[in-house]
């Protein structure tokens, strides 16, 4: 890490000069932010660099004339970085993080270079992983972290770490990194509903009545957004799927839109959907105004569906609101892991979840419905609102946490959320930023490949 001295000459030099780029504005609690001042044989001032235990996974850390070089020519897996401790912090204030750099031949930017943030008190850290900050978000081979974080309740400084992580014949070139206390970002509330509504010796008219009468019941409760169950129209009926069929935008549509209106609340529906001589289990979502906002044709069929005629949908959509992105599953669909992934990946923070199918509890050690909607919500990051027939209707948290349940009722149930809340897995940390950065995509084509023969 060692510079020849005419290039620590120069980097001193340049600091005794201003720098149009820095930004003017709340006072920068890190020293040496653009990296000029260099401890000749110690790299630049108030940063310490770290690396791993086994050298030849070790990147190098150089100064240079823009700022700090990291690279490892010869080791495509090398890791390494530099932090610095910032003191005199204080719980639950917030502060603003910005880093500059610049990105050059590295294949995987959002999986190799970060910024964390780790908290600690008395220099001991509150939490293992610390926290990593929003980005990098790309301008060509220019790159930015930008975040508000709020410091935990007990802490008293921060280690501010910039790293590289299998650069695969790519370097970075840090330029510049600012620290500053700020306003805490408001929160997000949403108030999310889910119903329990199961119709027996119904028709298909008395059905829109009742799932109508739940739209009500929810906009008495002041709810944003409401999930109704699957096929509304078909269960407790002795009508065929052929029968309530119908286009999208349609009559269920327009009765459950002007629910949607009245109420001012957003709504989610499934339906059966005819689209020329093609049939789908279709799940729609209803805006505030009640107009149709987005629309999902479930991917995953069961025999029970396939055999009926009903084609699946090839999409994984996900639909932006007044408070967030949404996204919609059906039923057997949540048994595929790779439907929520989908999801998730594309910014969806809360899954909504029609299902005929059940979530109970577990019974004799088996895994039922409630445990598996668990494990999708964490696995993801995401909040998960499936609304059922058998078991219980949920509003389950990005912890896997039942925040609201049916608990055997009829009804609406619904909790108040905070979307902009990010509250990290213990030891892992914040699984929206840490799970996909750790997913290993290039290794998962078997996946999509069909089997050639029966593998049991």
């Amino acid at each position: 890490m060692t510079a020849p001295r005419w290039i620590a000459t120069l980097l001193v030099t340049v600091t005794l000069l201003p720098r149009p780029d820095l930004q003017a504005g709340p006072t920068n609690l890190l020293l040496n932010p653009d990296f000029a001042e260099v401890a000749e044989r110690a790299g630049p001032r108030h940063w310490t660099a770290w690396s791993p235990e086994w050298s030849p996974a070790r990147c190098r850390v150089r100064p240079a004339r823009e700022g700090l070089l990291f690279d490892a020519p010869q080791a495509p897996y090398a890791v390494g970085g530099v932090r610095q401790t910032v003191s005199g912090l204080r719980g639950w204030q917030a502060y603003a993080l910005e880093v500059t750099c610049e990105l050059r031949d590295i294949p995987d930017p959002y999986q190799s270079v970060l910024v964390r943030v780790e908290w600690s008190r008395a220099g001991e850290l509150l939490h293992p992983a610390g926290m990593l900050v929003r980005g990098p978000l790309l301008e060509g081979t220019h790159a930015r972290f930008s975040d508000v974080l709020v410091a935990p309740a007990d802490t008293d400084s921060a280690n501010v770490s910039l790293e590289l992580r299998w650069p695969r014949g790519g370097s970075v070139l840090w330029q510049e990194a600012r620290m500053c206390a700020t306003d805490a970002p408001a929160p997000r509330k949403v108030k999310v509903g889910t119903v329990f509504l199961r119709p027996r010796a119904s028709t298909p008219a008395r059905n829109l009545d009742l799932w109508c009468q739940q739209i009500d019941a929810a906009g008495e409760q002041g709810l944003d957004i409401v999930c109704l169950s699957e096929a509304i129209l078909l269960v407790g009926t002795q009508a065929k799927a052929s029968e309530v069929a119908e286009s999208i935008p349609g009559p269920s549509t327009e009765r459950l839109g002007a629910a949607a209106r009245r109420n001012r609340l957003w709504v989610v529906a499934g339906l059966l959907e005819r689209v020329g001589d093609q049939l789908y289990n279709t799940a729609v979502l209803l805006n505030r105004e009640g107009r149709l906002a987005g629309q999902y044709r479930k991917v995953h069929l069961p025999r029970e569906e396939w055999q009926k005629g009903i084609a699946p949908g090839h999409e994984y959509p996900v639909f932006k609101t007044d408070f967030g992105t949404v996204a919609i599953q059906i039923c057997y669909d949540f048994f595929f892991p790779e439907t929520a992934q989908l999801f998730a990946q594309q910014g969806a923070e809360i899954i909504f979840a029609p299902t005929w199918g059940d979530t109970a509890p577990d019974t004799d050690g088996t895994a039922r419905g409630e445990t598996v909607f668990r494990v999708r919500a964490r696995d993801n990051g995401v909040y998960l609102v499936p609304s059922v027939y058998d078991g219980n209707s949920l509003v389950i948290d990005p912890m896997g946490r039942i925040l609201a349940s049916s608990k055997g009722q009829t009804g609406v149930f619904w909790s108040e959320i905070d979307l902009n809340q990010r509250e990290p897995l213990w030891y892992v940390g914040y699984w929206r930023s840490i799970g996909p950065r750790h997913r290993m995509p290039d290794t998962y084509a078997p996946l999509l490949q069909r089997p050639s023969q029966p593998n049991y």
